[in-house]
């Protein structure tokens, strides 16, 4: 029976949206749109600052919550608590039968669309700027529902997982945690006709046979393992056709769909199932963005327009096969793709390609990176953010300075640069100090022995040069390129004192 609880509500949504009729362009010729200028402009007037990166508490977003709930525009309700009892709210907006449920962050440590949620929120709350007319369509024929951070305990360890460690988006089916039912139990009493479950992906997804980041990956997922497009899944295809409308204007080539593998557990298929048109928006990554604040604004964007889109209905004006024609997603990126480099091992000779990813390591607010080796050989479908066609230049390791410094606070970014050009990778320090981050371009360590990269291995360490004889041209130093004739910016990189 648990299963079953939604039934008559979804018979019940699944009759009132059979009849989708088709629609040409010249029906919604008078429909209301907004272009990129006017969503840029948008977002720059009502960004949340207090969001800034993304590795934000729930006790921010609490302090968010409760300054909306003074302002009376959106209707604020704690709708449950965490598994450690931290509060989850859901924020109303309008009066219109058409009901639409958007929730984030289910997963902790996937905030973009949250910090999105709360830019809508300012602007639903914005007035005499020209966009009355806007919100006064959503208001009056839009009844929205947002439940911007279902998972609060992961997002205050910035994990995937709830404080039971159980994925909450594979919790649809059984409603095991309190924050699965939560949502399920959100479903039932609202009934909605639309769904847009936001998340993050891992920025290693690219186009395929491209060296384009996915910056934005798309989905109506299915509601069966055949995969079939019924009404409500079609309408989620017509939706997303629009929002890659938009996105190629901002990221052309960038845009892909995820696996669109039938999951019992996951709840957009469930939802896809219960009746509501419903789209999966995944963040993903792009270069020079490691915050995501441009894919944040993207969110905004897309999830904005869409909205409007429902308002008016003209999203059914877009022929489902555009959907088709998006890609899915491919897996070939890494950090730094370094090709023809030359390794000489047990005097063998060597010339191959190396691959590098960072991977990231939270610590309260902030995190570092870890470097690693990720893949060795024939590369030519791999991709790199930094690419480096390494011809001519060979394996060099590096060297550990003698000296050792007090505290790492006591290397300044241009004695470091000093120090790196000439051979020094690493240093040694005598105490970790206060705050162990760091952005040198330098391995900075407090134990007796460090061994700097001899050898290219397999998810090895990655902290040695490129060059020829005497000659240093580029350096890796935890899995970042550096260009040793181009001295980067300081705060460039997320490093810590081991």
């Amino acid at each position: 029976m648990k299963r079953t609880f939604l039934m008559l509500g979804i018979i019940t949504t699944l009759q009132s949206c059979t009849q989708i009729a088709s629609h040409s362009d010249s029906e919604y010729t008078d429909a209301m749109t907004l272009d990129t200028s006017q969503f840029n402009t948008l977002h720059e007037k009502y960004r949340e600052p207090a969001l800034y990166h993304r590795r934000f508490k729930h006790e921010d977003i609490d302090s968010l919550v409760q300054k909306h709930r003074q302002n009376n525009v959106l209707a604020v309700q704690a709708i449950g608590t965490s598994v450690e009892g931290r509060s989850i709210y859901k924020l109303q907006y309008g009066e219109g039968q058409k009901k639409v449920m958007l929730w984030s962050q289910m997963h902790g440590d996937e905030p973009t669309a949250t910090m999105a949620l709360f830019d809508i929120f300012n602007f639903l709350e914005g007035k005499e700027d020209g966009m009355d007319s806007v919100r006064m369509l959503l208001k009056q024929n839009l009844q929205l529902h947002f439940i911007p951070m279902l998972n609060p305990d992961g997002a205050e360890r910035f994990a995937r997982r709830n404080a039971q460690h159980i994925d909450l988006n594979r919790d649809a089916r059984d409603g095991q945690t309190v924050e699965g039912a939560l949502l399920k139990r959100m479903a039932k009493e609202i009934q909605p006709r639309y769904g847009f479950n936001l998340h993050d992906q891992n920025i290693y997804y690219n186009v395929p046979n491209t060296k384009n980041p996915v910056t934005i990956s798309l989905l109506a997922p299915a509601y069966n393992h055949e995969r079939e497009v019924n009404d409500v899944r079609r309408g989620a295809m017509q939706l997303i056709v629009g929002m890659n409308n938009i996105l190629q204007q901002y990221v052309p080539d960038a845009v892909a769909k995820y696996d669109d593998t039938h999951t019992p557990r996951g709840f957009g298929d469930n939802f896809q199932a219960w009746g509501a048109s419903t789209v999966l928006i995944e963040s993903g990554g792009k270069k020079g963005d490691p915050e995501k604040q441009e894919i944040r604004r993207l969110n905004f964007a897309i999830i904005l327009n869409a909205l409007l889109e429902i308002a008016q209905g003209s999203y059914q004006k877009y022929d489902p096969a555009g959907y088709e024609k998006i890609p899915f997603n491919a897996s070939q990126l890494h950090d730094v793709m370094l090709r023809n480099v030359r390794l000489d091992h047990d005097a063998v000779p060597l010339k191959t390609d190396i691959a590098i990813r960072r991977g990231e390591v939270t610590v309260e607010r902030d995190y570092f990176v870890q470097g690693r080796i990720e893949d060795i050989g024939d590369l030519d479908e791999a991709y790199g953010y930094d690419e480096l066609d390494a011809e001519g230049w060979s394996f060099i390791p590096g060297k550990v300075y003698p000296d050792v410094f007090k505290t790492a606070d006591q290397i300044s970014f241009d004695n470091a640069w000093d120090l790196l050009k000439q051979g020094f990778i690493a240093v040694r320090v005598a105490s970790k100090g206060q705050n162990r981050l760091h952005n040198l371009p330098l391995v900075v360590f407090t134990q007796q022995n460090f061994t700097p990269t001899r050898q290219i291995a397999l998810s090895g360490t990655s902290n040695f040069f490129l060059g020829s004889g005497a000659t240093l041209r580029y350096a890796v130093v935890n899995g970042y390129l550096i260009d040793l004739e181009e001295k980067p910016k300081e705060g460039t990189y997320k490093n810590w004192v081991h």
